[in-house]
């Protein structure tokens, strides 16, 4: 056989080998068709967006939250921003700083710790507040009662004098010796006000009137609060007022048989006897519009100043035996300050010496009782350190 012949007889036999394996393919099960192309990915579910951050924000408060009267009204105004915000906020408070180097301490403390937002509520912390100021300027302060303002430090403060003033429309109907007490704090301009205010409200309705002042030196004593309160009535005076942060005036004065009134807050429990009624500051709704204007990012320096008007300022539980025409003088006040209509700063208005601070038919403006440093007509003495400009 010829090679040619052998390598035909090759081909042959291998075409018809593989012809064979073909239908033997075709007998068997199909193959496994080729897997289809994976999806194309879908986008994952949202994450849930991270909780907003808290505004933390920090009160320093002079006195205890239990003082009955300035703290005490200011903690409330605190728990007011709580109830309005509630988990977008996160406040704490220090108590009993006292007006000394130790508050730029806390305050400093304060805003390394986070605190977005801090308010030092007495006149005391204004210098130390604005140091931290110039330092963490990211952090917005508010100062109560002070004056010195910057880019990220404001300020704020309730028309206490108005306060004062309807206590005083009250004393002077109630007086049997026509002699009126005031335990003062510290103789800053806040406080001499009020004592005249007082002075002026009674003198409304009693031109007869005259105010004694002991003045103790601090916000927050006690001791020496009761023992201004019973050196006043030893001396004469048969209803008082304080510009002190407690209720110890109230109290002495239910002790020995006087009546007095409550301040800051609403004091009858602590003198039911004694009580008048209570010149009251609500601080809540400040500290609602600032932790708003915080918020949502409207926050600027500046001054604010609210009284009746804002529905700061109230005088509250007026005692049963006021006579009738003392309770109309004292709604007719009320709602005059309220609309504008009554001023109680309108001249002609001496000091104690005689001397002419308003012209007749002139009406102070916040410039003038800011500075206020001397005392009206009917009250005796003489403001301490009131000659120095």
């Amino acid at each position: 056989m010829t090679d040619l012949k052998k390598r035909s007889l090759l081909k042959a036999a291998a075409l018809a080998a593989a012809v064979a394996g073909i239908a033997a393919c075709s007998k068997s099960e199909p193959p496994a068709p080729a897997p289809a192309p994976a999806p194309a990915p879908t986008a994952a579910a949202s994450a849930p967006a991270p909780a907003a951050e808290k505004l933390k924000i920090a009160f320093a408060y002079v006195g205890p939250v239990g003082d009955g009267g300035w703290t005490y009204a200011h903690d409330n105004g605190r728990k007011a921003v709580e109830k309005e915000f509630g988990d977008k906020v996160q406040t704490s408070f220090v108590e009993n700083v006292p007006e000394s180097a130790d508050a730029e301490r806390v305050i400093r403390e304060m805003a390394s710790g986070g605190n977005k937002l801090i308010f030092g509520t007495t006149f005391g912390y204004m210098e130390p507040m604005g140091k931290v100021a110039q330092d963490f300027k990211d952090v917005k302060f508010e100062h109560a009662t002070g004056y010195k303002t910057a880019d990220n430090l404001r300020t704020y403060d309730s028309r206490t004098y108005e306060g004062a003033y309807m206590a005083g429309v009250i004393a002077g109907a109630m007086t049997k010796t026509n002699t009126l007490g005031v335990v003062g704090s510290v103789p800053i301009p806040e406080v001499v006000r009020n004592i005249n205010a007082f002075t002026l409200g009674a003198q409304s309705v009693n031109p007869k009137v005259k105010t004694r002042v002991v003045w103790v030196g601090k916000w927050f004593d006690p001791p020496n609060e009761t023992a201004a309160a019973t050196s006043l009535i030893n001396g004469g005076a048969d209803v008082l007022m304080q510009n002190t942060d407690s209720s110890a005036v109230l109290q002495t004065a239910e002790k020995m048989g006087k009546r007095a009134f409550g301040w800051d807050s609403d004091m009858t429990s602590y003198g039911p006897k004694a009580h008048l009624g209570s010149a009251v500051i609500n601080w809540g709704p400040y500290y609602v519009k600032a932790v708003r204007d915080v918020l949502e990012n409207k926050w600027s320096t500046g001054q604010t100043w609210w009284g009746v008007k804002e529905g700061a300022i109230d005088f509250v539980s007026v005692a049963a035996d006021v006579p009738d025409s003392a309770k109309q003088q004292l709604e007719k006040v009320k709602a005059g300050l309220k609309d504008g209509s009554y001023q109680i700063w309108k001249g002609p208005l001496a000091d104690n010496t005689g001397k002419e601070v308003l012209a007749k038919d002139a009406v102070a403006d916040d410039k003038f009782l800011g500075g206020v440093n001397f005392y009206v007509k009917g009250v005796e003495g003489k403001v301490p350190g009131g000659d120095k400009k």
